[in-house]
């Protein structure tokens, strides 16, 4: 990228820049991770009817640039506007607008019935003119593009999710050689006839092993026709079945030094192959940021990624504990807003959780007094209020840990056997 530089200062990363993106990602992740972003999101809007719901990427840039504090300043860390604009791997908010119906859309926005569905999003309606003021140096971004540092922390994302996933869930022996060698397997032997299913007929046979997988290459061709090539996708299946299916998954992690160093050999020699295939994206392409994985990484990530998704994240046990870890969170939600309401004890509520309802309450009134231009506003001071509560609700919330939202959910229903510990978090 080096000579590009000169004429092209959008193609000059600053590694100190990229380092905060990278450092600041998951910050805004909730309580037991996407399964908590997702329960937070349908009681934000469904429960708590705010317009912008909660998602963690935006959370991530609340958590810089308001919530958490720094020594001389009145609220966020005081970032550089560059550092700001890379924690914004979806550089808008719920309010974003495109092109026509013909327009081709980034990641995290889609078109359902002809209607736009903001899916992932950078910012709350509070933040977005934080949000524009990072962007305004931007030079040589489309509209809706990534900065070069926020490309590089989301494809660094991309490798670690998809080759380290596949390592904590071989280390607990999660994964199956023989259900994962029958999908690909299955789909490599029988693409052909896969290939001529309607989508009806494949969507009705989700258990047929291929059909999974054939589900997949349809969708990278149908969200991202720039890059999506059906020789590469099967290139990137066999290697995937050769190297992790024949080779890692071949031995159980037993924790010995042989099975010990078969991973940290399969983990390096992935990331090794997967940071060298970065190239320079297609021009004028929402789709991607400044830099991208070449054809074969491309595929090969989304093929990892499809491993961890299909056969951990969808498998029957793990839901039926996901619905509890829903039913925590709501616990918690409804117990906090509660509480809030109770005009008898409310001035017993946790000193964080009421500094957070006031700094939210503030935001929305400033909202409405400065109305910028594309951005929902409160109807009236009362609907600011409840939205205040209901943001710092969420505030409070998100920052828990696993174990403070397990212990704060039972100390709600009056369970006494972890009071210290939720006592030491509030």
């Amino acid at each position: 990228l080096a000579p590009l530089t000169a004429t092209h200062p959008e193609f000059c990363c600053d590694p100190v820049v990229a380092q905060a993106a990278a450092a600041a990602h998951d910050l805004g992740h909730p309580p037991f991770g996407h399964l908590g972003e997702q329960v937070l999101d349908r009681v934000a809007r469904e429960t708590l009817g705010l317009p912008d719901g909660f998602e963690g990427n935006a959370q991530t840039y609340r958590i810089i640039t308001a919530l958490d504090v720094w020594h001389d300043t009145d609220h966020g860390l005081n970032l550089t506007a560059a550092s700001r604009s890379a924690t914004a791997k979806y550089p808008w908010t719920p309010a974003v607008t495109v092109g026509g119906p013909e327009a081709v859309l980034p990641p995290g926005l889609r078109r359902v019935d002809g209607e736009l569905v903001v899916r992932k999003y950078s910012a709350y309606f509070v933040d977005a003119a934080d949000l524009a003021d990072a962007r305004t140096g931007s030079a040589g971004l489309l509209p809706l593009q990534q900065s070069l540092e926020a490309t590089v922390m989301d494809i660094a994302d991309d490798i670690a999710y998809s080759v380290h996933d596949v390592d904590d869930f071989y280390r607990a022996g999660l994964l199956s050689q023989s259900a994962v060698a029958r999908e690909l397997g299955t789909w490599l032997e029988d693409a052909c006839p896969l290939r001529h299913l309607s989508g009806e007929q494949l969507g009705g046979q989700r258990q047929r092993p291929g059909a999974a997988l054939e589900l997949l290459r349809r969708k990278l061709h149908a969200d991202d026709p720039w890059i999506a090539d059906d020789g590469a996708f099967t290139d990137a299946v066999r290697l995937v079945a050769d190297d992790l299916v024949d080779g890692l998954l071949a031995e159980d992690f037993d924790g010995s030094l042989t099975t010990e160093r078969a991973l940290s050999s399969f983990t390096s020699r992935w990331i090794g192959q997967l940071q060298n295939s970065v190239v320079l994206a297609p021009e004028n392409n929402p789709r991607t940021g400044l830099v991208t994985l070449d054809v074969s990484g491309w595929h090969a990530v989304n093929v990892l990624k499809f491993v961890h998704r299909h056969f951990i994240l969808n498998r029957p046990d793990i839901a039926m504990y996901q619905r509890g870890l829903s039913r925590v969170l709501l616990r918690i939600v409804n117990g906090l807003t509660s509480w809030l309401d109770d005009r008898h004890d409310r001035e017993r509520v946790p000193p964080r959780l009421r500094e957070l309802v006031a700094l939210a309450t503030r935001q929305q009134l400033e909202l409405m007094e400065d109305r910028p231009e594309g951005i929902p506003v409160p109807d009236s001071v009362a609907t600011a209020h409840r939205f205040g509560v209901g943001r710092g609700v969420l505030d409070y919330v998100s920052s828990l840990s696993d174990d403070q939202a397990f212990a704060l959910s039972e100390a709600i229903d009056g369970r006494p056997d972890r009071l210290w510990e939720i006592g030491r978090s509030l």
